[in-house]
C-alpha cells in the first residue's frame, strides 16, 4: 500500500481537510486527499521506482501528485505556505511544518489532519467548532477572505452544511464579509456557480440569502439588485423536502426574464439551467392546477402540446416551486401518452390529401385531449366519421 512508500522514507502522510471534516462527523468522505512532508520530486521518484502510475493533472505547481492505485486516485499535496495570494490564486513554496499548512487553510473544521493511526492534529481548535457545529475562519476573517475571495461563498456553503441554527454569526466574520464583497467582482464566474448551487441546496437557505443581500454579496456574484425576497421565503418552505433543483430556489428571486439573462451573463450557467429559470419565471404563475376533478390537466396539456424534450423535468420542478408535493408524485408516475392515429390510419379510410390529413389529425388530436387522452383508435375514428 503507498502509505508503506512513505513510511519507508521517513515521510509523514497525514489525511487533510474536508476528509477528516467528514470521518469525524461520521460520514463517508466523498474524496480523501492526503498531506506530506515529501515534495513532488520526492513523490514521484517514490511512486515511479516503486511502479505506481502517475496521472498527470496540472497540479504540481502547487505541490499536488495523484497516484492511482487499485482503481482509484488519490491525490497527495505537498504541505506548503501561500507566500503571495492575489484574491484568486496563490503562490506557495513547500514547508513540513504542519501548523503552517493548516494556518493557510480557509475554516477550522477543513484545517484539521488525521494520522493514519487515528492521531488528530489540530491546531485551531476545528474538532471543537465541528461539534459544536461554528464555522469560524483560521485566524483573521478578513486576511483569509483577501487570500482569496470566492473564501465568502465557502463559508456560506459550510454553514449550510454543518451550522444547526440559522443566525448564529460571529459579528466580526459578518463584517469581513461586507467589507469585501467586492473582492467577488474579480472571481470568475463558474467558480461562483460552482459554490452557489451548493449553498442552494444546503440548509438555512432562506437565510442565506437574505445575508448575500445585506452583506452586499448579491450584485457582485449575478444576483438581481432588488431580488424579490418574500417570495424566496414562499418558494424556500415550499421546496422543503422535494429535492428542487439549484435554479429552482434561484428563480424565487427573479422578478423578469432579464434577471435569468443577466444571472447567465455573469455566471455562464449551463443552456439546461437558463431555460429552466426562464420557464420557471413565465409560467409559475399562469400555469397552476385545475380546480375540480383533475388537478393535473393544465400540467398534461402542457407537455402534449409542447415541442421540446425536456418539459417533463420542467413542470415537476414547477411543482416544486409552488410546494405541490402530491401532485409532483402523481406527475412522476405519469407517462405521456402517445396518439393512437396515424396518417396511415385515415388513408385506409379513404382520406387522401396530405392538406386533409394534417387537418384530420388536428382535430382528432383537439378531440383527444379534450377526453384527456382517453379516446382510443376506434373511438377517434368513428368520431372521423362524424366529422
Amino acid at each position: 500500500s503507498f502509505p508503506e512508500l512513505f513510511e519507508k522514507k521517513n515521510y509523514e502522510l497525514r489525511i487533510a481537510g474536508g476528509a477528516v471534516r467528514d470521518l469525524l462527523s461520521g460520514m463517508t468522505p466523498q474524496d480523501v486527499d492526503f498531506a506530506t512532508t515529501a515534495t513532488p520530486a520526492e513523490m514521484k521518484e517514490m511512486f515511479t521506482s516503486a511502479g505506481v502510475r502517475l496521472i498527470n493533472n496540472k497540479g504540481e505547481k502547487h505541490g499536488t501528485i495523484t497516484a492511482r492505485l487499485h482503481e482509484q486516485n488519490f491525490e497527495i499535496t505537498t504541505l506548503r505556505i501561500d507566500v503571495v495570494t492575489d484574491g484568486r490564486h496563490a503562490e506557495v513554496e513547500f514547508t513540513t511544518d504542519w501548523e503552517k499548512d493548516a494556518e493557510r487553510r480557509d475554516l477550522t473544521v477543513n484545517s484539521m489532519f488525521l494520522g493514519l493511526d487515528g492521531m488528530l492534529y489540530d491546531f485551531f481548535n476545528g474538532y471543537e467548532d465541528l461539534k459544536n457545529k461554528k464555522i469560524r475562519f483560521v485566524g483573521k476573517a478578513t486576511a483569509r477572505i483577501q487570500e482569496d475571495y470566492l473564501r465568502i461563498l465557502r463559508y456560506f456553503r459550510f454553514y449550510g452544511r454543518i451550522a444547526e441554527k440559522p443566525d448564529d454569526h460571529e459579528p466580526t466574520t459578518l463584517q469581513a464579509i461586507k467589507e469585501n464583497a467586492k473582492g467577488l467582482a474579480g472571481i470568475s464566474g463558474e467558480r461562483i456557480w460552482v459554490e452557489l448551487k451548493k449553498i442552494l441546496l444546503g440548509n438555512h437557505v432562506n437565510h442565506m440569502v437574505r445575508l448575500l443581500y445585506e452583506l452586499d454579496v448579491a450584485q457582485y456574484i449575478g444576483l438581481p439588485l432588488n431580488g424579490s425576497l418574500e417570495e424566496l421565503d414562499r418558494v424556500t418552505k415550499n421546496i422543503q423536502n422535494l429535492c428542487p433543483k439549484p435554479m429552482t430556489v434561484l428563480a424565487s428571486l427573479f422578478k423578469v426574464k432579464d434577471d435569468v439573462t443577466n444571472l447567465d451573463l455573469r455566471l455562464k450557467i449551463s443552456k439546461e439551467e437558463k431555460n429552466l429559470g426562464l420557464f420557471l419565471v413565465k409560467y409559475r404563475q399562469e400555469l397552476s392546477k385545475a380546480v375540480g376533478p383533475e388537478p393535473l390537466r393544465p400540467y398534461q396539456d402542457f407537455i402534449m402540446d409542447s415541442r421540446e424534450a425536456n418539459t417533463n423535468s420542467k413542470i415537476w420542478e414547477l411543482l416544486k416551486y409552488q410546494g405541490e408535493e402530491q401532485l409532483l408524485k402523481e406527475m412522476q408516475q405519469w407517462t405521456v401518452p402517445s396518439f393512437p392515429v396515424s396518417g396511415h390510419d385515415l388513408r385506409k379510410m379513404g382520406v387522401s390529401s396530405g392538406k386533409e390529413i394534417g387537418t384530420a389529425l388536428q382535430q382528432l388530436r383537439d378531440e383527444w385531449k379534450k377526453s384527456g387522452y382517453h379516446m382510443d383508435k376506434e373511438e377517434l375514428l368513428s368520431c372521423l366519421k362524424k366529422l
